[in-house]
């Protein structure tokens, strides 16, 4: 492998995966409905949204193998890198942040049309700015949790609070190999501590109400094809079990906000990068502005 430069410096499409489109009535094709936006309100989660093409997820998982390695000569480049974050060999599970900036496939789906016209709906048809990605993946057989949580409670370090994720399966998911769990309204819960995120899948317990924990038996399992992705809130409760199948479950995460969001502090944001002094607003090389329609 050569060695790789930093793709964070391009800020617009590399490869040719996606086709930007070339004004406001190309973008028609890829906006939300009224019904979808008000399911996503009063749910706190909007899943089964194509974004990817079965060509597109296979390309995504050739350099998902690639970057897994790490030896790979662009490793320094991930903001975090887990070969196994739960550190139980019997119950692993994958996860990094950062390879958008390795790989063209994994830079280029920020700028995937399918995805940011959905999310600019969601934040309130606001312009995109990218917060930053997340590969989580579960082997067959010993894929461990992912325990239950709400992402802003990882993301305090930044405000106000209008931030979205959308998780893309890179595998079928299901039940039987541990597809992505959500409690549906408690995006209306308010902001709860924070749990091991590959520890105990319930830890977040001791952080609930009796009313809330009772809320649980409502949990929606959403089973995807590959390629599909699911959006939710930044309090939505999600997690998902343990895979026991004798597929993998790989998935990618984008984490974005809208823009004016600033930084709430005076440390460094993420690992490596520089820092956004507390009050001042996300923006530059590392949270690059994805889409303005205006």
């Amino acid at each position: 492998m050569n060695k790789i430069n930093d793709l964070s410096t391009i800020q617009g499409l590399i490869g040719d995966m996606f086709k930007w489109p070339k004004n406001l009535e190309e973008w028609e094709q890829y906006k939300l409905s009224e019904e979808q936006i008000h399911f996503f309100n009063d749910n706190g989660y909007l899943p089964n949204i194509k974004i990817l093409e079965e060509w597109q997820v296979e390309k995504l998982n050739k350099e998902l193998e690639e970057i897994q390695d790490p030896n790979h000569p662009a490793h320094h480049l991930f903001y975090e890198f887990h070969s196994n974050e739960s550190g139980d060999p019997n119950s692993v599970l994958f996860h990094s942040l950062g390879h958008w900036r390795i790989t063209e496939g994994f830079h280029d789906i920020l700028w995937n049309p399918a995805y940011l016209m959905a999310a600019s709906q969601l934040l309130g048809n606001k312009a995109v700015r990218f917060w930053h990605d997340q590969l989580f993946c579960k082997p067959a057989k010993h894929g461990g949790v992912v325990a239950w949580h709400q992402d802003f409670s990882y993301w305090t370090r930044t405000k106000p609070m209008q931030h979205l994720t959308c998780w893309v399966g890179l595998d079928d998911s299901s039940l039987e190999n541990g597809c992505i769990h959500y409690i549906p309204k408690s995006h209306e819960w308010g902001l709860l501590d924070k749990p091991d995120l590959a520890g105990d899948m319930e830890g977040l317990n001791a952080f609930l109400t009796p009313e809330q924990q009772k809320q649980f038996i409502n949990k929606v399992p959403i089973e995807m094809p590959k390629g599909y992705g699911t959006f939710h809130h930044p309090l939505t409760v999600h997690g998902s079990y343990a895979n026991k199948s004798e597929r993998s479950r790989r998935a990618l995460v984008i984490n974005s906000f809208a823009d004016g969001t600033t930084s709430d502090s005076n440390e460094p944001l993420l690992k490596g990068v520089n820092i956004i002094p507390k009050g001042e607003k996300m923006k530059g090389q590392f949270y690059p502005l994805l889409l303005d329609l205006k």
